[in-house]
């Protein structure tokens, strides 16, 4: 079986270019592998590199060394050394993300928000719609709240939307920083639920979850990112 992704002797690091172009090792000799319908999660203290490894892997952050192999329907390809298109082509087909915190254009209610990635990829409206609304109840979002902006909206309530908006059209590999770090008890069982449910439909997870409860309940490998540290030369 084709691995979902593989990371292949990844080496990072940053130049502080504002500092005297200070250089920052980050993580060297990273290799891993994601299964499909697999769930991995990334280990180790705040700082060691594990939020970078997700934006290598979505292509926000550019690799010193190494390939970051992304399998959909038999084709892969290297982020690490994609085009801009091919990067942007990846996320619309194969690569989820959602972090812990949600970044929106302001003024739209939060049940559109929800349904967007659904519109972009050809759904009807109201069947975007509905499907987005009930996600936002499966969550606990009170149904006043919809037609409102989420700017308005607590910390918790806005990371409801965040994941809802992350699921309604999940791809084969999501990418998850932290999605329940603002969330109650209620609803951090309700995204174990559907990662679950989406693992069983061979959604592939590779996520960072500082909650114990949560990591234990989702992950069925965990990568000690400790292990890869880059050391300062």
């Amino acid at each position: 079986m084709i691995p979902r992704l593989e990371l292949r002797d990844i080496a990072k690091s940053f130049t502080m270019h504002l500092r005297g172009g200070v250089h920052l090792p980050v993580v060297a000799d990273l290799s891993f592998a994601v299964a499909p319908g697999e769930c991995v999660v990334l280990g180790g203290p705040s700082g060691i590199g594990k939020s970078s490894i997700l934006k290598m892997v979505f292509g926000n952050y550019s690799v010193d060394r190494g390939a970051i192999l992304v399998a959909n329907d038999n084709q892969v390809v290297d982020i690490a050394t994609a085009s801009p298109r091919e990067v942007l082509a990846a996320r619309r087909s194969t690569i989820g993300y959602v972090s812990q915190f949600l970044r929106v254009v302001p003024r739209v209610a939060a049940q559109d928000i929800v349904a967007e990635p659904l519109l972009a990829a050809g759904a009807d409206r109201s069947e975007a719609s509905e499907k987005a609304g009930t996600l936002l109840r499966r969550l606990n979002l009170p149904e006043r709240l919809w037609q409102l902006p989420p700017a308005t909206f607590s910390g918790g309530e806005q990371q409801r939307v965040n994941v809802a908006r992350g699921f309604i059209n999940r791809r084969p590999l999501m990418l998850l920083d932290e999605p329940t770090a603002s969330l109650d008890a209620a609803n951090r069982k309700v995204v174990i639920e559907l990662i679950a449910e989406a693992k069983l439909a061979g959604t592939s997870f590779l996520g960072i979850f500082h909650d114990e409860e949560v990591r234990d309940a989702v992950a069925d490998r965990v990568v000690d990112v400790t292990r890869f540290a880059a050391v300062s030369s």
